[in-house]
């Protein structure tokens, strides 16, 4: 399955990742981490099956409303790089399932770029997608995300991709 995954990846990505960031990819777990320990993706792989899901919805949304991003291969990096952070999350503990480990850099947007920006350039439009991609369920700064949102409405569109993907689909 690892190997699919990689060839999907492969083909959805095109020329948009390194091979730098491939190899950095493969090498600290994206085709097999989970997306979390007891809701969506909690199984190895979760992370890129939901990652995905996000990136379908997205394009699907962007086609479907005729959204206008900075750059066309923003939905593909907005939706398959928005949870990078939990590249490092989670250990597998026998009888325990995937448990959250200590990591390096905390956080989950914020994290996301900081990791994302070791190998691309992003876009505002793109850093704010991803930093703002859990909505209400993350920020407290609500005047942040409203100008956000008012600025580039693919930020609404992004946790919606998101919402669909955990809360619908459950990938």
């Amino acid at each position: 399955m690892k190997n699919k995954r990689f060839d999907i990846f492969k083909d959805i990505m095109k020329d948009a990742v390194s091979d730098e960031m491939l190899v950095w990819l493969m090498e600290n777990g994206f085709f097999t981490a989970p997306a979390s320990t007891k809701h969506h993706g909690n199984y190895e792989g979760g992370l890129f099956d939901h990652s995905l899901e996000v990136t379908r919805k997205l394009l699907s949304m962007t086609e479907e409303m005729q959204l206008e991003w900075q750059r066309p291969e923003s939905p593909i990096i907005v939706g398959m790089f928005h949870d990078l952070c939990k590249i490092d999350q989670y250990k597998y503990i026998e009888l325990l399932g995937y448990q959250h480990k200590d990591c390096l850099l905390s956080g989950h947007g914020d994290k996301s770029i900081m990791l994302l920006s070791q190998f691309m350039t992003l876009t505002e439009e793109e850093i704010l997608c991803i930093r703002y991609h859990m909505g209400a369920y993350e920020t407290k700064d609500w005047d942040s995300y409203g100008k956000a949102i008012e600025k580039y409405e693919t930020v609404l569109w992004t946790h919606s991709a998101d919402m669909f993907a955990s809360r619908v689909k459950k990938t």
